[in-house]
């Protein structure tokens, strides 16, 4: 189907503020190389913050990388470029990079991801998926007939959203108008004020009873992996309803099977899979209380010009004009 020309309006979201870093810590200034293949909208990125795109070589002291694919490419580049002290990798999650982050981080590499700026698209999705389960959508768009009256609206209810980065935020600010009961899980005590209520991790189970929507909204970590499974679904209400917009491997995939399968919750919404791509003839495909996006909450039309715009912001830092965006934290996995 033909599509009007896209310009995205999204604006960039931080998570949190910029990190200031200790004069002495800062990179020292120079070319940036684009990998794995140049794109034009990123040179022009960068040349537009005042920096200077080269190939990769003894000069270079940024890389901005482009793709999910090419982990090892992406190793043996930073391996035999030690003098790279800036890495720019291109979504929220660096789940896909977590080993090599691993293994060639140092001091003197900042890495930064896109964490926070693709905030508005992703929570726009998850309000979509919310909305159009809970007015019964997965029945209603395949049906042949006019049939019965059936829906809720998410006008007051209560809603629990796991994580606390710039989805989680955005997705608050686009809730406020349904006067819905919010719930914040995090890892940290830290309080996030537009919420109703700020809870860490341990208490994820005690907040789960009462919720009405769950969204899951948090990194994919070794601490974090099929942190929703049997256990989390039992506590749920039949009632209730999963949007999954962060990563698929957040939700033990054959616990929220033989939970739908048996009524204890009453449906899902999932634009991330485990695995992913979900299989054809896999029983998430026939369930019919589910809608599945194929990770399409951020398309490259929607993604292209906001990782532009923390290319453009981190590229100044680089040459010492404020603070890097999207800092990792290589201890915590994001």
């Amino acid at each position: 189907m033909a599509r009007p020309a896209y310009t995205s309006r999204h604006r960039e979201v931080l998570a949190v503020p910029a990190e200031a870093l200790p004069a002495g810590d800062r990179p020292q200034p120079g070319p940036v190389a684009v990998l794995p293949t140049e794109s034009p909208l990123f040179v022009q990125a960068i040349e537009a913050a005042g920096g200077i795109v080269g190939a990769l070589d003894a000069d270079t002291r940024g890389i901005v990388w482009l793709t999910s694919d090419g982990a090892d490419e992406f190793a043996r580049a930073l391996e035999a470029n030690p003098q790279v002290q800036w890495v720019q990798l291109p979504w929220a999650g660096v789940d896909a990079f977590a080993e090599v982050i691993r293994t060639h981080d140092r001091p003197d590499l900042i890495w930064t991801s896109a964490k926070g700026a693709y905030a508005q698209p992703v929570a726009e999705h998850a309000l979509m998926l919310t909305l159009a389960l809970l007015r019964d959508l997965p029945d209603r768009i395949p049906a042949t007939t006019w049939g019965e009256k059936s829906g809720w609206s998410l006008y007051g209810l209560n809603v629990v959203v796991i994580g606390a980065g710039g989805i989680a935020l955005e997705l608050l600010r686009l809730l406020e108008p349904f006067g819905v009961e919010s719930t914040i899980v995090r890892r940290s005590e830290q309080v996030v004020p537009s919420a109703d209520r700020t809870v860490t991790n341990d208490r994820l189970d005690d907040v789960l009873a009462d919720a009405d929507v769950v969204v899951v909204a948090a990194a994919l970590t070794s601490g974090t992996e099929k942190l929703l499974g049997a256990l989390q679904f039992e506590r749920m209400k039949r009632t209730a309803y999963l949007v999954n917009v962060a990563r698929g491997g957040l939700v033990d995939t054959d616990a929220l099977v033989a939970a739908l399968a048996a009524g204890e919750i009453a449906g899902a919404g999932l634009d991330v899979t485990d695995p992913e791509p979900l299989p054809d003839g896999h029983p998430l495909w026939s369930e019919p209380r589910v809608i599945i996006t194929p990770h399409t909450a951020d398309t490259p039309e929607m993604t292209a010009p906001l990782l532009a715009a923390r290319v453009r912001h981190n590229v100044r830092a680089l040459l010492g004009d404020g603070d890097f965006a999207g800092r990792v934290d290589p201890r915590a996995g994001y």
